[in-house]
């Protein structure tokens, strides 16, 4: 009888094990079938909250089957709070294109401009989850959906915290203790979740106080403190503060005047050459950040000497702006007036620089020559110009900014036209410009590609640190292009062996029941065909043409081993041209 009861108790312990085991698949397997229900809350055309808006597509409401879904039309149409802005910018393109006698490709799919925002935002792109759930949504609302989503998602908020530190600070330690480059990311992340506005952020930089460790925006100076003896350095503040907050190179100041007409400053209307006064002024108010030991960073008096060139002896420095002087204000501290001039709403080219960058990061390249390189008496292009006035007039928002570039016709043309594309077209927006992924936005590709479900701060802890460290390994073996990151360079044979031998890539795309999308799709999906779109979905977010998925579905039926040929067309992909580049 015991004997009995012990065999019935195992039984039943195993059939539970089984039990859970085929719930944990099916879990990971989340997202191979288009069925299902697509959930929809209307929303307000108001203006609502980002919060609200990711709320409202979220399906976490009602549930209606797809096909007859009853939607609320002001959640079709774009929000009335931004489709002036959106419907002007495009105006302008057009007008653009017309004026430089250029035709314009079509617009893009609704899948590939998603996986476009994906890569711009998050650095990697869709998971088979995320198109799932797209899929079950009106094809007219996708795009702005992701959009919405991953606005208010942490992956978006950590992802930029880091591209905007590199900006910032760059990609070196600094002088041990007194510089915690982390803080200072985590301080960019919690910026963005919270979408603070931009103005805001470039005051607490420009003006911080206190210990580099409870106020983590001090390290912006301490970041300096390494080349001037403990004290933030002035002469790279300046630099830094003139690249990133005001669009302008003007670093060749800082030994002689301007005699190439390279920089030029001073009245806007009729600028003259800069001159060395111009660089170091700038500089000057930087002198008024005081290293206090245990107090940190304190303001005190500006005390700054320097020795121009053919100049006797050194003089006293006071510190002045260099254009736009009636908008800096008489009273405060130094560094307080510098903020206040810096992100005075008047002051366009700074909010120009703002846009510029921005719309860098989206594109993954900048409009024009640099991002850090825009003449105060050049013209920029008509839709830059555009978004810097709704810039300062959202008071600096920098998500609505995001929103208004993502939902905009140059953001959401075709890469491909039935015409000769010129170098010309990318540069006025006539095609949406081929650009090679970054490091890391190769390696998030990649490990994403191998994930059926999204990989995020939801995910377990084990796959978390696998992917931090998978990404930092890869990184640093492919090559960081570090503060130069939006410069485009050519592929490299050490980068290509690591796709076609490399470890991350080998271990992604072996049988791994537990991990591996591979393993996954070949255990759950359906005929050949089937795992044929899922896997062009997974890497390339993109269904298969007719003549790629008849060939790689008979590749796979005339395979001894269907697993290994699954693994072999995921090594083909990802090794494929297409999945390097944003397009």
């Amino acid at each position: 009888m015991n004997s009995a009861k012990k065999v019935i108790g195992a039984t039943i312990r195993w059939a539970w094990f089984g039990l859970l085991l085929t719930l944990a698949f099916a879990y990971l397997a989340a997202g191979l079938s288009r069925s299902g229900v697509a959930r929809v809350k209307p929303v307000s055309d108001r203006n609502p909250p980002d919060t609200q808006l990711a709320e409202s597509v979220d399906a976490a409401s009602q549930e209606v089957p797809s096909g007859s879904l009853a939607l609320d039309a002001t959640l079709v149409a774009l929000p009335a709070s931004i489709k002036p802005a959106v419907e002007n910018i495009n105006r302008l393109r057009q007008e653009n294109l017309a004026q430089h006698e250029l035709p314009s490709a079509g617009q893009a799919d609704w899948m590939t401009i998603c996986r476009r925002i994906s890569l711009a935002l998050i650095g990697n792109g869709l998971s088979l989850e995320e198109i799932r759930q797209l899929e079950r949504v009106p094809e007219a609302m996708r795009v702005r959906v992701h959009l919405n989503r991953l606005l208010v998602d942490s992956r978006y908020h950590n992802y930029w915290g880091e591209r905007w530190t590199r900006f910032l600070v760059g990609t070196e330690g600094g002088q041990f203790v007194v510089y915690r480059r982390r803080r200072f990311r985590i301080w960019l992340t919690e910026i963005f979740s919270a979408n603070k506005p931009y103005d805001q952020m470039v005051d607490d930089l420009i003006t911080a106080e206190g210990l580099w460790t409870d106020k983590p925006q001090v390290n912006f100076l301490t970041a300096t403190f390494d080349s001037n003896d403990g004290q933030a350095d002035p002469i790279r503040l300046a630099a830094r503060t003139s690249r990133a907050f005001l669009g302008l190179r003007i670093d060749c100041l800082q030994c002689h005047n301007d005699f190439l007409g390279n920089v030029n400053l001073g009245d806007v209307a009729e600028p003259r050459e800069g001159m060395q006064t111009d660089f170091h002024q700038l500089a000057a108010f930087f002198t008024s950040a005081k290293t206090s030991g245990l107090q940190g960073v304190r303001e005190g008096d500006v005390d700054y000497e320097y020795k121009y060139l053919d100049a006797d002896e050194e003089v006293s420095v006071e510190p002045a702006v260099p254009f736009y002087p009636e908008l800096l204000p008489a009273d405060g501290t130094p560094r307080q007036r510098l903020a206040a001039w810096v992100t005075h709403p008047d002051n366009r080219q700074a909010a120009r620089a703002a846009v510029s960058h921005v719309w860098a990061l989206m594109f993954g390249q900048a409009m024009g020559e640099a991002v850090d390189n825009l003449p105060i008496d050049e013209k920029m292009d008509p839709t830059i110009e555009s978004l810097a006035d709704d810039f300062v007039d959202s008071g600096f928002n920098i998500r609505r900014l995001i929103r208004l570039i993502a939902l905009s016709e140059a953001f959401g043309v075709d890469s491909r036209a039935d015409f000769e594309v010129t170098p010309e077209h990318e540069r006025q927006s006539a095609v949406f410009p081929l650009v090679r992924l970054r490091s890391e936005q190769v390696a998030g590709s990649i490990i994403q590609a191998a994930r059926i479900k999204k990989t995020d701060r939801e995910s377990s802890l084990i796959l978390q640190l696998q992917t931090f460290g998978d990404t930092n390994d890869f990184v640093t073996r492919y090559g960081d292009m570090g503060e130069e990151e939006l410069t485009s360079d050519n592929v490299t044979i050490t980068q290509r062996l690591m796709m076609m031998n490399g470890r991350l890539v080998r271990e992604l795309i072996k049988s791994n029941p537990v991990l591996n999308a591979t393993s996954h799709i070949n255990m759950f999906a359906g005929d050949d065909a089937d795992v044929v779109k899922i896997v062009f979905l997974c890497v390339l977010n993109r269904y298969p043409t007719d003549a790629e998925g008849e060939l790689f579905t008979q590749r796979l039926g005339e395979a001894n081993n269907r697993e290994n040929a699954i693994e072999d067309l995921y090594w083909v992909l990802l090794n494929s041209s297409e999945l390097a580049w944003n397009h």
